[in-house]
């Protein structure tokens, strides 16, 4: 779904596509599917508990197996990258493999930072998908890449606030335990006012027919992440669906994105 995320990017990005995006396709699929792998090497002790029929503590795979995999997987990501694109996705993709990597390992575990780096690494499709045109491709798609960054983040401290009970249980230090769910769901909120904001600036670039299309879904999102600003509680956070909401406004506006790339030229 990544690699396809990524010639959804490119569309974006160009209004075109060329054959070409097979690369970012690849390049995408390979280095997603190493950061899965590596962090399941990571989690094979709570997996061991939580979900024993993963590969790992199933025992399909071992640990070290499984290290050696996300290494290959990473290494021939960036091997097509440097060999078939534009120094632009080479960058891109050797930045996200090191990210990766020390989210599994380490960056998880800490508040807020875990949130961002999962924030970028979605933002990044849509620098991949542009960076096959060159440095001009990656920032035609800044915005998008922007927008989708702060609503992202958004969801994912709504999403931790909602997971308080269990993640406390398991020592778990996400930013609504170490800092508060109001502190939390108030940042997410302006997150997500942020995220609407860049959607706007769009409108130079495709014009009003954009913004008639752009308006409704940021409605959406706003309601999906304001609404949680009056909830005290990880159980009324749930019963909001605020997370729900902001990933269906964020599929829409994927939608509404590709159609401006294509239509409004």
């Amino acid at each position: 779904m990544a690699g396809l995320a990524g010639i959804l990017a490119y569309i974006i990005a160009t209004g075109t596509l060329i054959p070409a995006v097979i690369i970012v396709f690849l390049v995408i699929l390979l280095i997603t599917a190493a950061g899965n792998v590596i962090n399941d090497y990571h989690d094979a002790d709570i997996d061991a508990i939580n979900r024993p029929d993963r590969p790992i503590p199933s025992g399909l795979i071992t640990q070290w197996e499984s290290l050696i995999y996300s290494a290959f997987l990473f290494l021939l990501g960036n091997i097509i990258a440097v060999f078939y694109a534009p120094p632009s996705l080479i960058l891109i993709a050797a930045v996200n493999t090191v990210l990766l990597w020390f989210y599994a390992s380490h960056l998880k575990v800490m508040p807020l930072l875990g949130n961002l780096t999962v924030s970028y690494l979605a933002a990044s499709i849509f620098l991949f998908g542009g960076a096959l045109e060159g440095w001009t491709g990656v920032y035609a798609n800044f915005p998008v890449a922007g927008a989708t960054f702060f609503v992202m983040l958004a969801r994912e401290l709504i999403k931790d606030g909602e997971d308080m009970p269990g993640d406390t249980a398991q020592g778990a230090r996400t930013l609504p335990i170490v800092y508060g769910l109001h502190s939390s769901v108030i940042i997410a909120g302006g997150s997500a006012v942020l995220g609407v904001v860049i959607t706007l600036f769009l409108t130079i670039r495709w014009g009003i027919v954009y913004l008639a299309g752009i308006i409704p879904v940021d409605i959406i999102i706003l309601i999906g992440a304001l609404q949680t600003i009056r909830c005290k509680t990880p159980q009324e956070l749930r019963k909001t669906r605020s997370s729900f909401l902001i990933k269906m406004g964020m599929f829409a506006s994927l939608l509404v994105f590709l159609l401006s790339a294509i239509m409004l030229r």
